[in-house]
């Protein structure tokens, strides 16, 4: 086991991979001789060349189509946008050939694409640059949609992407590239679509994923030093999104609390609520609350942004409000 950073973890999975598949490459914006807008790709160009490290002209539109048709003839592109809020540019690729083609051939073609971008708010980006629009992809079936909390599980699912014969945008959000956590040395795959418990209680059940994950994981340490217990689930993914371990955990603590740092309308936790109501009613002895970013464009003033998006006071409170 390696204690190493979450930008390490998806690095080492995008090595190992192009070195166990030759048609596996990397595309993007200055992924080649810069390394990538977040160092993930550093070093690549030297050790695997142009043919397989290809930096491409500023424009989401090429590099979304470009990957996409790519994928459709054999080869198994990795496509880096330089951040999530690049990839509306490249949205009809992504959502419009990419997610449909295998269902509108029969079957006849697939497109094993990844798309990688970082995301989310919390590192003074401005407004147009610190989007998480994860349910605006989550929505269109035939694209699966990914975002990790932890490094084991980053480097996991980001192979399991790689592997899949389905398109997935795999989202990192940018403050978590240097948290740390244990990886084992040995190959391993995380499965898509499989939440996951990363703290058991009895009393709330919190979910979220990504960032949310932090300020769930920080909020249920505090609330465990008054006595309240509370379990938390990390979706993981949200396409296709796994309600088993959330659901039972509902029925176990009859609460819940849902963490996300997209917006509150027509977001995550809106689906999440729904189905909790639908599949658990009988167990509700509170309203499901969620916690959520302020709806508002976020704020380039580090107090300002930081004002507007969820933490573990937002999530504690809220806790305490169904108990």
């Amino acid at each position: 086991m390696a204690n190493i950073t979450m930008r390490q973890a998806i690095t080492d999975a995008l090595r190992e991979e192009m070195h166990r598949d030759e048609n596996v490459f990397v595309m993007g914006q200055e992924v080649g001789v810069w390394g990538g807008t977040y160092a993930v790709t550093k070093g690549f160009y030297d050790e695997f060349g142009p043919r397989r490290v290809r930096d491409t002209p500023i424009s989401e539109m090429a590099i979304g189509g470009a990957a996409t048709g790519a994928a459709m003839n054999g080869l198994r592109p990795v496509a880096e946008f330089m951040t999530m809020n690049f990839a509306f540019l490249a949205l009809d690729a992504i959502v419009n050939h990419a997610a449909k083609v295998h269902y509108m051939f029969g079957g006849q073609i697939k497109a094993p694409v990844v798309f990688r971008a970082p995301g989310g708010g919390g590192r003074q980006l401005g407004a147009t640059h610190s989007h998480t629009p994860d349910a605006l992809f989550a929505h269109f079936p035939g694209l699966k949609v990914v975002s990790p909390s932890t490094p084991y599980d980053a480097k996991g699912l980001l192979k399991a992407a790689i592997r899949s014969d389905d398109p997935v945008l795999f989202i990192e959000h940018h403050t978590l590239y240097q948290i740390r956590g244990e990886v084992p040395d040995e190959d391993y795959t995380v499965p898509i679509g499989v939440s996951d418990i990363k703290r058991e209680g009895s009393d709330v059940t919190l979910i979220a994923y990504a960032q949310g994950m932090s300020a769930a994981m920080e909020a249920a340490e505090r609330l465990a030093r008054e006595g309240v217990e509370a379990e938390v689930v990390d979706l993981r993914s949200l396409r296709p999104l796994d309600m088993g371990p959330a659901i039972n955990s509902f029925k176990k603590t009859f609460k819940a609390v849902i963490v996300e740092e997209g917006y509150r309308s027509y977001g995550i936790g809106s689906e999440i609520a729904a189905r909790l109501q639908e599949e658990a009613f009988d167990f509700m002895d509170a309203p499901i609350k969620r916690v959520a970013q302020l709806e508002v464009p976020l704020p380039y003033s580090q107090e300002l942004e930081q004002s507007a998006l969820i933490n573990a006071d937002r999530v504690t409170a809220a806790v305490r409000e169904v108990l």
